[in-house]
């Protein structure tokens, strides 16, 4: 058709993919290229979901870097765990010491990673449902898929971003990135692939409930009080996202507790390793209650009403865009 000569156009020949690699295989497809019913292509899904990403992380970094800071000093300097309110407080001052450092430490990764971390995992997910006929509208297996088969490309750039924190209440800046891949490189990189057990059941849970649980809500939120005229498509975002995100903290939480233990460990050290970091988090429970196994809950749901707001309003402007590039030069299928 017009519209999948024309986006092709715009796209070099990918070769047909050996068969250990045919997972992704569907990015070879013309299909993939080929704008659907919803006015859009799946190409052109994934570049949405990848500019909502992009929005995300710079609008939520400083919150990301707070609660990562609040579940790093459980631990005093002699080793042992502290009470929740003095990591609050240790968290506190290291912002007030270096706001914008702190604020802005780790972001380049997590920018860099919007490649690295969420093209393996959009690709997987936005692939997979492009497989199964979803047309674009993730399902919980997509979800599945993406968090185990996407989790070794994420781990390396969560790794690096919080080893870029895990020191600025000693040194007061965040550190090199090079840094940081010169010490891996001496162990072969293993310790890029510390927390990676937890961080799949993390990205399950974000898949789930952020990627597919809460454009359902959302769209069921609209359909419900949407319909009044009352709520807007970005308010009804926000209900959508403050419903989603306490689930979503109360369920993730303990998991980025591990990564943190296991990730903000020197890399010239000995790993931690996820029994280790289960037993330290056992030890906080049994001195603290749930204080200590739900350190940052707060505001890790704030962060969650705040990533999960952001990510949908930018991947909606994004959708909205190519949709109105699309109808402009005639590309839309007649039956769009």
């Amino acid at each position: 058709s017009k519209a999948t000569v024309s986006v092709l156009n715009c796209i070099p020949h990918v070769p047909t993919p050996p068969p250990h690699t045919m997972a992704l295989a569907f990015l070879s497809d013309p299909s993939y290229y080929e704008i659907k019913k919803n006015g859009v292509s799946p190409f052109q899904n994934m570049v949405a979901y990848l500019g909502g990403s992009a929005i995300q992380t710079v609008g939520d970094n400083p919150v990301t870097a707070y609660r990562q800071l609040v579940q790093q000093f459980a631990k005093g300097a002699d080793g042992k765990v502290v009470d929740p309110k003095v990591a609050v407080r240790e968290a506190n001052a290291v912002f007030k010491a270096s706001p914008v450092t702190a604020s802005l430490s780790g972001l380049m990764p997590r920018l860099i990673g919007v490649l690295f971390k969420r093209v393996p995992k959009f690709g997987i997910l936005l692939g997979y449902s492009t497989l199964t006929g979803e047309d674009g509208s993730p399902g919980f297996a997509a979800a599945t898929a993406a968090s185990i088969l996407s989790a070794p490309f994420i781990n390396p750039v969560r790794m690096i971003e919080k080893q870029q924190r895990a020191f600025l209440k000693q040194t007061g800046s965040e550190k090199p990135i090079l840094e940081i891949l010169r010490e891996s490189k001496d162990a072969s990189f293993k310790p890029l692939f510390r927390g990676t057990i937890p961080l799949m059941g993390h990205s399950l849970a974000s898949a789930t409930l952020g990627l597919v649980g809460q454009p359902r809500l959302q769209k069921w939120v609209q359909k419900e009080v949407g319909a009044s005229g009352m709520l807007g498509s970005s308010a009804t975002n926000l209900v959508a996202s403050a419903i989603v995100s306490p689930v979503y903290v109360v369920v993730t939480n303990p998991l980025s507790r591990l990564e943190v233990i296991m990730q903000t460990s020197s890399i010239k050290g000995t790993r931690i390793s996820v029994g280790e970091a289960v037993k330290e988090m056992g030890s906080d429970m049994v001195k603290f209650g749930l204080r200590g196994i739900f350190r940052g809950q707060g505001i890790g749901i704030a962060k969650a009403i705040v990533s999960l707001s952001l990510f949908h309003e930018g991947r909606i402007f994004c959708t909205t865009q190519l949709k109105n590039y699309n109808e402009s030069r005639g590309y839309l299928p007649k039956d769009a």
